[in-house]
């Protein structure tokens, strides 16, 4: 029994496959963590999100930011071009369950048996284990309210407030959640959160630290897994991994198997222009 921790699929559903072979996966016994990001730029949205939900409690997937732009599209507040595979998943028989399925993924995941917590993108600084699971919770709850959804979802984009404070309310403190577990890469040592920052460490401005380097960090002793940042690539730090490695961009689809800590990485043939996140 092993469980696998898997980057952004990106609507790369043969290199998923691929890479489910390389690792040996038993659909039986064997269990996998998805860090976000299943759908978008790739060809095969709907396939991966058709398998991923097929596998039931042998998959957990946390919410990214590409994901919760299908859900904004689907609700009609956000557009795509023509070209965009989620046409596909808009287009589907099956797209109300599907998407209904994808509402009701988490923004963060905690295994206490294993030790590992999972976000997409960061955590923010100030926040401890337990914190982080609560902010997450209550932007899970406004997700899985359809009445509450359209409406969060419309007003989910923008870059402020980038400083958290408890006193934040309504949308305000939902979007700084959001973007702290879908979108960080950078802040500083107060812990403002820069979201346009996006390049490889040693590209940002001096104010500017990663997330999982920033000093006093509550969730230090935390063990975390996360993608997002494919110009970072496969990472290894003092209880963080990362593991979005560029697929879609012709690099990697990476799987790092918890109970060991071993990665195993597919080269994938993406043709895409590099890009962040």
């Amino acid at each position: 029994m092993a469980t696998y921790a898997i980057g952004d699929v990106q609507g790369c559903y043969d290199e998923l496959l691929a890479l489910l072979d390389l690792v040996g996966f038993d659909e039986a016994a064997d269990s996998l963590w998805f860090v976000g990001d299943l759908v978008n730029r790739g060809p095969k949205s709907l396939e991966v999100l058709r398998f991923v939900k097929s596998l039931g409690d042998r998959a957990v997937t946390v919410l990214g930011n590409h994901d919760l732009h299908l859900l904004a599209v689907a609700e009609g507040v956000k557009s795509i071009k023509k070209q965009s595979s989620l046409h596909m998943v808009l287009d589907a028989p099956d797209r109300d369950e599907l998407l209904d399925w994808l509402r009701h993924r988490k923004l963060m995941h905690h295994d206490r048996r294993l030790g590992f917590s999972m976000v997409h993108a960061g955590v923010a600084p100030q926040w401890d284990l337990a914190t982080a699971l609560e902010m997450a919770a209550s932007v899970e709850a406004v997700l899985q309210n359809p009445p509450a959804c359209k409406a969060f979802l419309a007003n989910m984009y923008g870059d402020k407030p980038d400083t958290w404070s408890d006193s934040l309310q309504g949308i305000d403190r939902l979007r700084f959640i959001t973007n702290a577990f879908t979108r960080l890469r950078y802040c500083t040592k107060k812990g403002r959160l820069s979201m346009r920052a996006k390049g490889p460490l040693g590209s940002q401005p001096a104010k500017y630290w990663p997330w999982f380097m920033i000093p006093g960090r509550q969730t230090a002793n935390t063990r975390i897994v996360f993608g997002h940042w494919s110009t970072l690539g496969y990472m290894t730090g003092v209880n963080v991994w990362a593991l979005d490695t560029g697929c879609l961009w012709g690099g990697h689809l990476t799987a790092l198997r918890l109970e060991d800590r071993e990665p195993f990485f597919l080269n994938c043939k993406g043709k895409l222009k590099p890009a962040a996140g």
